[in-house]
């Protein structure tokens, strides 16, 4: 070895001891802010998925009442879904809308009723397919989390969170973890205080989680989706499964008894096949919390802190008893590994309350007892 490397070599290990300490004090943070977002709730639809963005729509579509009555019903935190689309239109050309502006008082408002806020880039999914096919579409969207960061890096850093993509549709996890761990560091660049949301790679599942190695940055949360079983959550739902339309009353937990009922309303016999499973596979609060162990497993492994920041069922066809039964159980199994969670949504096809645009919301009280809340 070269007198050269020898002394790289001795800088390297004299420079560990002070890393490890560093990364120990910034994991130590991630778990101590953790504890912001034990109880959530998504406000979906608003700022993202909705393509309409006017002063008109967001204005009426959640409010300052909406705001203060998620603080009122025991929700510590609000998970913010912002379309990448609107937010480069505002740092990166020209917008005569005021959609920072707008966004800006919603975040300032859920913070001044104690609730910690999830900035979250909710793209679409031709944004997506940007970032997961090109380098340039990489390059943008990082470009653009170092604005939308700095943007937010003067609010309390305890409760702004930066969560870097909403279900990332990237089928490589080796390419979704460079793509990360780009973000992260140009978060970290000109937010150097605040903590830090990553996932794994297509949907957010578990199964994505578990692709995956921590960051660099020990001052990060990792999240995780659960809609398991879709056959359950997503009935009647126009996405995803093109059966999933067809079937509605589908009952948890399982049981036999109606089974045949359920699978006559599909009229495909490979998603037949496809939706027996739901009872062959026995869904019920044990199955589920086997689900989520394996996630805190994960993250006990790893030392790091877990949220399921999306969870819900929807609600169109779905009967009630059955749906709040599944959101108990999920909460229940989330709560007992120490997992913080954040329902999806409040006003929205899996929502907490009822609401028309300007108008008073209507709280769902048989969801506000599943999630073990107040009214």
């Amino acid at each position: 070895m070269s007198l050269r490397s020898r002394l790289l070599f001795a800088l390297l290990i004299v420079a560990l001891p002070a890393f490890a300490q560093d990364r120990a004090a910034e994991v130590k943070t991630a778990f101590t802010r953790a504890q912001h977002l034990r109880h959530g709730i998504n406000a979906s639809e608003w700022f993202a998925q909705s393509g309409n963005y006017s002063a008109q729509q967001t204005d009426s579509y959640t409010d300052d009442a909406d705001i203060a009555l998620m603080a009122q019903l025991g929700f510590d935190n609000v998970r913010l879904s912002i379309d990448a689309a609107p937010l480069t239109r505002s740092f990166f050309g020209r917008d005569d809308s005021n959609f920072m502006g707008r966004l800006d008082h919603a975040v300032d408002q859920m913070l001044a009723k104690g609730m910690a806020v999830q900035i979250d880039i909710h793209p679409e999914s031709d944004y997506k397919r940007s970032v997961s096919t090109t380098g340039e579409g990489v390059d943008r969207f990082v470009m653009l989390w170092r604005k939308l960061a700095a943007h937010y890096a003067d609010r309390n850093a305890d409760l702004v969170f930066y969560e870097i993509m909403n279900e990332p549709e990237e089928h490589d996890p080796y390419r979704w973890a460079g793509v990360q761990a780009r973000a992260a560091a140009a978060i970290r660049e000109v937010a150097p205080k605040n903590t830090i949301i990553a996932t794994g790679p297509n949907w957010s599942s578990i199964a994505d989680l578990l692709t995956q190695h921590p960051l660099p940055d020990g001052n990060v949360i990792y999240n995780f989706h659960f809609y398991e079983p879709h056959e359950f959550t997503h009935q009647g739902a126009g996405w995803g499964g093109t059966w999933w339309i067809y079937t509605h009353n589908i009952p948890y937990p399982a049981g036999e008894d109606s089974m045949a009922k359920s699978l006559a309303e599909v009229p495909d016999a490979a998603n037949r096949y496809a939706l027996e499973h739901y009872w062959l596979d026995h869904w019920d609060a044990h199955r589920i919390r086997l689900q989520i162990d394996a996630a805190a497993a994960w993250g006990k492994e790893n030392n790091v802190p877990l949220i399921c920041n999306e969870f819900g069922a929807y609600r169109r066809v779905t009967e009630p008893t059955s749906r709040m039964n599944w959101i108990r159980d999920v909460r229940t199994a989330l709560e007992a590994d120490g997992i913080g969670w954040t329902m999806w949504d409040y006003r929205g096809g899996f929502g907490v309350v009822w609401k028309e645009n300007g108008q008073p919301a209507k709280v769902d009280s048989a969801v506000v007892e599943a999630l073990g809340l107040k009214k």
